[in-house]
């Protein structure tokens, strides 16, 4: 079932616990959605809520180019939903960009803060937004040591993973695309003249341009270069794919006058200026460039050309190599290829960044820095943060990710705010202060229970967001939802860290005596310097166990999700133990140990606040998670035995009570005869 949502009332509340959150009180058309594909033990759930008052927010400058996945860059502002750009992901032990895609954006207005690297990059964001460091992680633009805005954030010398700056793009001007047809057609054009006598003329010359390429895209811009000089050109099929050979097109004309003016076009400049050797060069890396392995070379045989292009590049201030390609002998030796010649470009991925941006060829494929690694010599340490004493609009993004290159850093982006944004709500501001309240979710449960398609499936709750918030306190809106599911008969399970959930200790145990109902409690640890650490803001964890003994014993089969493990914190002995025997004593049905996920993003903030925290741990955790999220599989299994181990030390977890049968009853305003019953 689609959720949709409409009558929008905005309250505030001007209470301790609710300072400074907004309240977004919607109609839901819908409260039973439907979870995709078939992975989880259940195909239901309720969230009464969307939104968190503890949630993160990231934005930059509208204007903040953005590496996209051709190669480009665009302004943050101009992002659409759908682009394709450039993110990271973790690839055996190192970090490789990656091709992904924009998922949600959105724009509001904050202070902004411009933080200057040791390269010149400037990077204007707010005060909460992450960028990648080289060796403390995720790190905020600005924080404090202590106190509520206490968090990993930016001092100088911090060092930032990326490329550095981008270069900005050239303008297409007339020297430009004069450059890129003398690069283009010298590199890879036929212009001839033939001369010869026929039969009833004077003169029987004939005059040929041609250029066959297989990528059409530079053939399209040789075409429409070639217009601003008035040279039209036929296209058509030079070479029919074959094998593992694409389709070759060309352009071509045979007119005098055309002829002689592409000539006059590819002439060598006397005096050539910036922008001709900006064309010049996309010119010629579109016709005999190549870019692999990160290595990039341009190739002729012509000892000319060649030197006109190693010209070029030192007047763009890059540094090269001119030398023969290396060419394997029948023997088996290695020997310079004497009649072909390339220019090679010096620096590694951070230059070839820079010289795809400078002069922008029109071939987007050999562009692609797809799963390059993350190495840098460009000097990205931090020199400035400083207030602008403003406050600008910013933008941000969501991708596939959870990163996106900004302005040549790392920086990151939040998973969770494009479920605002169906609201045309402000997702970059309004997602840690505004909290989606679908006010009607009983009223509108009782309607989907009563429905014909409803079949009576278990319904599983806390499974996206916590349904025992603290929002709830204030809303109920849990009471009048665990009502209706036990006056249908309907079964359903609850998972939530809230301690709340006592207060409807009297209907759980309603519905339990008609219904399925079991409920879990996330309890990760007993040690409170654990505890206060990684999980602040939660109810105390010695309270959590003494909602699971309550609750079972009054009947609702509760248990524990031990979970996350964290290696080195809070996995010894004693403090698994602790948790153990919690859980024997309160009576918890089952005990289920988890140890840490670290996924792409999340791994990096993690080991950010690691370093912070537990700065001994960092190699460890390095070497725990090199190649597997989840961590080894042998790691995992000893982890599972040592728990069933203690737990049978213990005395063992209550045996579980025969489990009334599920009952699904339609109340409609339909005679009794008419009810469907589900024994």
């Amino acid at each position: 079932m689609s959720e949709t949502l409409f009558e929008v009332r905005r309250r505030t509340f001007d209470t301790p616990h609710f300072r400074g959150i907004e309240f977004i009180e919607v109609e839901a058309k819908s409260i039973i959605n439907k979870v995709p594909g078939n992975y989880l033990p259940f195909g239901y759930t309720i969230n009464p809520y969307r939104g968190c008052s503890h949630a993160c927010s990231y934005c930059i400058s509208g204007d903040t180019p953005i590496l996209m996945a051709d190669g480009r860059t665009k302004p943050i502002s101009d992002i659409r939903v759908g682009d394709e750009i450039y993110g990271t992901e973790f690839g055996g032990k190192y970090r490789r960009y990656v091709k992904t895609r924009v998922a949600a954006h959105w724009s509001t207005v904050k202070p902004a803060y411009r933080v200057t690297l040791a390269d010149g990059t400037e990077l204007v964001a707010s005060e909460d937004h992450r960028f990648l460091t080289k060796l403390r992680g995720w790190k905020y633009v600005t924080g404090s040591m202590s106190g509520e805005n206490q968090r990993p954030y930016l001092t100088t010398n911090n060092e930032l993973l990326g490329t550095g700056r981008f270069a900005k793009a050239p303008e297409h001007t007339l020297d430009y695309k004069r450059g890129y047809l003398c690069g283009m057609i010298r590199g890879d054009g036929h212009l001839a003249v033939h001369r010869y006598q026929r039969a009833g003329r004077r003169n029987g010359d004939v005059y040929q341009f041609r250029l066959a390429l297989k990528d059409f895209v530079a053939l399209r811009r040789t075409q429409e270069f070639l217009r601003s000089w008035d040279v039209e050109t036929s296209e058509f099929l030079y070479l029919e794919a074959a094998g593992n050979h694409n389709e070759m097109r060309a352009i071509r004309t045979q007119r005098r006058s055309h002829y002689e003016t592409i000539r006059e076009v590819v002439e060598w400049p006397g005096e050539p200026s910036t922008d001709w050797v900006k064309g010049f060069l996309a010119g010629i890396f579109d016709a005999e460039g190549s870019y692999s392995r990160g290595v990039l070379r341009v190739s002729n045989t012509d000892t000319e050309l060649i030197g006109q292009i190693a010209t070029a590049f030192t007047e763009l201030g890059f540094r090269r190599i001119v030398e023969a390609p290396r060419l394997n002998t029948p023997s088996g030796d290695v020997r310079p290829n004497k009649e072909v010649q390339c220019v090679r470009l010096l620096g590694g991925l951070e230059e070839a960044m820079r010289f795809f941006h400078t002069v922008d060829p029109a071939i987007t494929r050999k562009r692609s820095i797809e799963r390059s690694c993350i190495k840098t010599s460009t000097d990205l340490r931090v020199v400035s943060i400083r207030p602008l004493g403003v406050a600008l609009p910013m933008y941000d993004i969501t991708t596939g990710t959870g990163d996106f290159i900004a302005n040549g850093v790392v920086s990151h982006n939040c998973f969770a705010r494009s479920t605002h944004t169906f609201l045309d709500m402000d997702a970059g501001r309004d997602f840690e202060s505004k909290i989606v309240v679908k006010v009607n979710a009983p009223e509108l449960l009782r309607k989907e229970l009563s429905a014909k398609k409803w079949k009576g499936e278990h319904i599983a709750m806390g499974t996206n967001t916590d349904p025992y918030q603290r929002a709830e306190g204030r809303y109920r809106l849990m009471r009048g939802i665990v009502g209706t599911l036990g006056e249908f008969r309907n079964p359903f399970s609850i998972l939530t860290k809230g301690t709340l959930i006592l207060r409807d200790l009297d209907l759980l145990v309603e519905a339990s005596k008609v219904t399925n109902v079991a409920c879990a409690m996330s309890i990760p640890t007993l040690d409170e310097d654990v505890w206060r650490r990684s999980e602040p803001g939660t109810p105390h964890p010695r309270k959590r166990v003494e909602a699971v003994r309550k609750l079972n014993e009054a009947g609702i089969p509760t248990g524990i999700m031990l979970a996350p493990i964290l290696p080195g914190i809070s996995d010894a002995p004693h403090q698994i133990m602790d948790v153990v025997k919690a859980a024997v004593d309160a009576g918890a049905t089952h005990l289920t140990p988890i140890l840490l996920h670290l996924r792409p993003v999340v791994r990096e903030e993690y080991m950010g606040w690691l370093q912070a925290d537990y700065p001994g741990l960092v190699k460890r955790y390095e070497d725990l998670y090199a190649d597997n999220a989840y961590g080894p599989k042998a790691a995992r299994n000893a982890l599972a035995g040592r728990v069933k181990g203690l737990l049978a030390a213990a005395g063992g977890l209550k045996p579980l009570v025969d489990e009334p049968p599920q009952r699904f009853v339609r109340r409609a305003t339909k005679p009794a005869s008419e009810q469907l019953r589900l024994l």
